[in-house]
């Protein structure tokens, strides 16, 4: 099992915007920027992250993006472990990364101490926690309605059928859907939407001296940005389906031009074949 670097960078590169500002932000009381930022510099991370790999692995930021590709048989299955463990690395070294950047401020926001409650707390520069007032069947369905959502969106972006977007334009669009999911969905546990968005750096806080308590902290809430998504994705990719694809006028077949298929055979005929394979080739195309 190899681990992708490209999907690695891009998870580094989406958490080393969306961390920094988020440690920027917190440890300067918000003098230094505001939630905003943060939800912007992240929209930025994913479209640059995009704009870096879509060439080479379709920019695979998030495991739950990927299970819902993997489902819709847009993804081959056995490059589902792959890419997860590649996000989940990548964003535990952005974290730490961000963590040794920050580290002074950090120190100096939370008196020395790395603490996961309290106002001095600085354990949710990394990973997400809920609000006070939250349950955890809400928190749940938090997640799945956010997630549900992405998938919706980015769905449509490059269907045929449909009203599909520049293939050029689709980074900076998928980053303007981000924006507007963590800007309208974050207030009850901070629009995670993204397994390995969350764990990779709570890993890092696990083991850079947060301790265990980001995991154990209200009643065990680190499973739902993990479990959730993953359920909200295809959820929303059903949605999709149902609603949108299966609606969609199926494109008739054109009856072919016979003159122009003639055409474009003599034309061939008449160019010579620089091996005996072409010939064959050209045999089994038109014949």
């Amino acid at each position: 099992m190899v681990v992708r670097n490209d999907i690695l960078l891009q998870l580094f590169k989406l958490r080393l915007f969306g961390c920094s500002a988020a440690a920027q932000v917190k440890s300067s009381r918000e003098t230094k920027g505001q939630y905003l930022s943060i939800n912007m510099s992240f929209s930025v991370g994913v479209m640059s992250a995009m704009y870096l790999t879509k060439g080479i692995s379709g920019a695979h930021l998030n495991p739950a993006v990927t299970l819902s590709f993997c489902i819709l048989r847009k993804v081959k299955w056995g490059r589902l472990v792959p890419y997860c463990l590649s996000q989940v690395l990548g964003a535990y070294v952005a974290s730490a990364l961000v963590y040794v950047v920050y580290y002074d401020a950090i120190m100096e926001f939370g008196e020395g101490v790395l603490t996961v409650h309290g106002p001095n707390e600085t354990a949710s520069i990394f990973a997400t926690y809920p609000s006070q007032y939250l349950t955890l069947g809400r928190s749940f369905l938090d997640q799945v309605v956010g997630t549900g959502m992405l998938m919706l969106c980015i769905l449509s972006l490059e269907e045929k059928r449909n009203t599909p977007a520049p293939s050029d334009l689709i980074p900076p669009i998928v980053a303007t859907i981000v924006l507007g999911i963590s800007m309208s969905m974050s207030a009850n546990c901070g629009a995670a939407i993204n397994p390995a968005r969350d764990l990779g750096p709570r890993l890092f806080t696990l083991t850079a001296g947060w301790g265990t308590e980001v995991f154990t902290c209200y009643n065990y809430w680190f499973w739902v940005p993990l479990v959730a998504p993953l359920i909200g994705g295809p959820l929303g990719s059903c949605l999709y389906l149902v609603f949108i694809e299966w609606q969609l006028p199926t494109p008739e077949l054109l009856p072919q031009d016979k003159s122009t298929t003639v055409c474009t055979i003599s034309n061939s005929i008449k160019e010579p074949a620089t091996t005996q394979g072409t010939g064959d080739n050209l045999k089994s195309t038109y014949f």
